[in-house]
């Protein structure tokens, strides 16, 4: 395995080997199944239609271009494409190579994908020239002249001073194929400390994700499966997703964004039957579906990356008329939902059981004691899906992880007396702003370098459409800043604008625990008490 990876213990390895969870598939097969005609429609956007022959081959004569330029099995690649064809053909060019894709969101700014780069000694960025109103080669640019181990920029679209990606081509290779259990690609953590932390996912344990994931939404080649979220993100990329649609020889329509004015046409045309969808498009969705002519009895919602308010949950499912799963997940592996035709009341008020037989879950006390059945204590996983340790992390992976490979998810559960999972709180600082994790820690240090601020702490206070935001207690010095003030200099520092705070409350100091730590959940307490009325002192929440 890639130096910097942790691997499974040999007995564990042979375990999910016996039982059949790893069955040595490459991910860079997925458009070319035997049993998937050529001819056939893989993947539909606003740009048209290709078919699995199509992809296939561009993939084919990508890998061979890519390899000409001297990209290598191994070589780290730093990806910030938008739903769309390419994605999906860089994807598996990269898969075939042996390269690993590093999967970045379009969201993201310099500061991300620089520390992306650096982390992973990238060797390329591929980006697209202008999204949503951005220009990602002047980025690209700074970030190679920024990072040593980059040598080469390619772009969607217009190069300017990159590459265009659509030139790299050339005559297919016989290329080596890769190990099975080497690391096919990374995703980021939603980590509480600093930048993301690096998550190696090999061709093995994802290609079983693929295939569970698919058996328990009953995806199959019937199955038409819209990408509305980024397919970047480990929900929409593989639970089944966007590759698990396409191992299953499905359609595969790639939306621009969630938003109902563009989904809910795209659903009628394309006849879509799967998707996945935060609890805040649920909600977007149900009050604007009686606007558009579309049936969706035929389609499944997977609703994950925040927990469905109950209420929502039943009242989303009869306006709608679909069918909805609640999932609980982690890029990490560990995945558990409910299944499609239980209990509306089950759906509304657990995330269902673990996909995968050999998911083991444990739940403990803060002495790291295994609780009662039905009391609540930290989630902690480990199965044929989940890391066992971070990338380059090691000191990190020793609090991450128990001496027996146990991921500590910083999640808060019960089980129910039926077995099903309760997602209760979290004990990772962290704030979930419309299903985008934002570590509190990255932000509050940035934020101490800003000379106004002499300490920050950054709360997650309650949103009904977001589920949550951020607030900016901040102890001043000197002349105070307004929140557009931090706002403008976070975007000077290059940092995702989803991670800026909505809100500043200025105070003469934090309030502390008596262990002398910042005690947030009194500060949170302040905000929910506050929220019926402009805070004294404070700014208001910025617009979504």
């Amino acid at each position: 395995m890639l130096t910097g990876c942790v691997d499974w213990p040999a007995e564990f390895v042979e375990r999910y080997r016996r039982f059949g969870y790893w069955r040595g598939e490459r991910l860079g097969d997925l458009l070319r199944r035997p049993r998937v005609s050529p001819e056939r429609t893989a993947v539909v956007t606003v740009a048209g239609s290709r078919t699995y022959g199509e992809l296939d081959l561009r993939a084919e004569r990508l890998a061979a271009g890519l390899h000409g330029m001297g990209i290598r099995a191994g070589d780290r690649v730093v990806v910030v494409l938008p739903n769309g064809f390419d994605f999906v053909t860089t994807s598996v060019a990269l898969f075939r190579l042996g390269a690993m894709p590093v999967y970045a969101l379009p969201a993201h700014r310099r500061t991300e994908i620089e520390y992306l780069a650096r982390e992973t000694e990238a060797v390329a960025l591929i980006v697209p020239s202008v999204h949503q109103g951005f220009d990602f080669r002047a980025l690209a640019s700074e970030a190679i002249s920024a990072v040593p181990s980059l040598r080469y920029g390619l772009t969607e679209g217009e190069p300017g001073p990159l590459r265009s990606l659509a030139s790299v081509d050339a005559e297919p290779l016989e290329l080596e194929p890769p190990d099975p259990r080497e690391v096919a690609f990374f995703l980021l953590s939603g980590g509480t400390t600093g930048m993301p932390k690096l998550i190696p996912r090999t061709h093995d344990d994802y290609a079983y994700q693929l295939r569970c994931t698919a058996e328990v939404v009953g995806a199959d080649a019937h199955t038409v499966y819209l990408a509305a979220l980024p397919a970047a993100h480990n929900a929409a990329l593989g639970c089944p997703g966007v590759l698990g649609t396409l191992a299953v020889g499905g359609r595969v329509v790639m939306a621009e964004s969630p938003s109902p004015e563009e989904t809910l046409p795209l659903i009628a045309a394309e006849g879509v039957t799967l998707t996945t969808l935060m609890p805040t498009f649920v909600l977007l969705w149900s009050e604007a579906v009686d606007l558009f002519e579309v049936n969706l009895s035929s389609l499944i919602i997977e609703v994950g990356g925040a927990k469905l308010d109950p209420e929502l949950a039943s009242s989303a499912q009869q306006r709608l008329g679909c069918t909805l799963t609640h999932w609980f997940g982690m890029a990490e592996g560990v995945l558990c939902c409910t299944r499609p035709g239980e209990a509306i009341d089950t759906v509304a008020n657990t995330q269902g059981r673990p996909i995968c037989p050999d998911d083991e879950l444990r739940i403990v006390d803060e002495h790291a004691r295994t609780v009662a059945p039905g009391e609540e204590g930290e989630l902690l996983v480990r199965g044929p899906m989940t890391l066992r340790g971070y990338y380059r992390a090691p000191e990190y992976n020793r609090i991450a992880f128990t001496a027996d490979g146990f991921l500590h998810t910083g999640d808060t559960v019960r089980l129910t007396a039926a077995g099903d999972l309760m997602v209760t709180g979290r004990i990772k600082d962290v704030v979930n702003r419309g299903g985008e994790k934002v570590s509190a820690g990255e932000v509050e240090e940035r934020l101490r370098a800003h000379p106004a601020v002499r300490d920050v702490a950054i709360v997650a206070m309650p949103d009904p459409i977001l589920v949550e935001r951020s607030c900016a207690f901040v102890v001043a010095e000197g002349e105070p800043p307004t929140l557009p003030d931090l706002r403008l200099y976070l975007a000077a520092q290059g940092m995702a604008d989803f991670k800026f705070p909505d809100r500043l409350e200025l105070v003469d100091a934090l309030e502390r625990t008596s262990l002398g730590k910042v005690d947030k959940q009194r500060l949170r307490a302040t905000l929910i008490e506050r929220a019926s009325v402009p805070a004294g002192g404070g700014q208001e929440p910025v617009s979504p």
